[in-house]
């Protein structure tokens, strides 16, 4: 559970305010981005999930502390890992930095319960548990990332 997914964006004028700084709630938006591409990452998407096996993860609970703003243009990654899955629930944590300085701008988590569509809490399916404790799975198309093509 301590690797990290990352995930580069460049921030758009529409997330800014008059000063060109992000908005607050945008980070939030940017902890789904994380998220969701998180899962990918371990083999599978939230609709997959959603429509296959009748396994919604809702909102409980968010945390954000702001460290320093973010700016119009520029180029930010988005941390994520699991803090913890149990039975019913799964915790993200996030981290948003500025690569070109090594700035923190944000961190946060996000209290995630499993409900079916009927927004009945149910237990988390056996499969994406596995799959968010699992290490981040190579894409088989790609080189892997340490080493370099022959």
């Amino acid at each position: 559970m301590n690797e990290w997914h990352e995930t580069e964006i460049r921030v758009r004028y529409a997330e800014t305010d008059k000063m060109g700084i992000v908005h607050h709630s945008n980070y939030l938006v940017w902890f789904e981005l994380g998220r969701s591409e998180f899962c990918r990452a371990r083999g599978f998407s939230y609709k997959e999930m959603e429509e296959k096996d009748n396994a919604l993860m809702v909102v409980a609970e968010v945390y954000c502390r702001y460290k320093s703003p973010a700016h119009y243009d520029d180029s930010i990654k988005i941390r994520t890992k699991v803090g913890e899955v149990r039975s019913r629930s799964v915790r993200f944590i996030y981290e948003v930095y500025r690569p070109s300085d090594q700035v923190l701008l944000c961190e946060g988590e996000t209290l995630h319960l499993v409900t079916d569509a009927n927004k009945k809490v149910r237990s988390m399916p056996e499969v994406y548990k596995k799959m968010l404790l699992s290490e981040e799975s190579e894409d088989a198309n790609a080189f892997p990332s340490n080493k370099a093509p022959s």
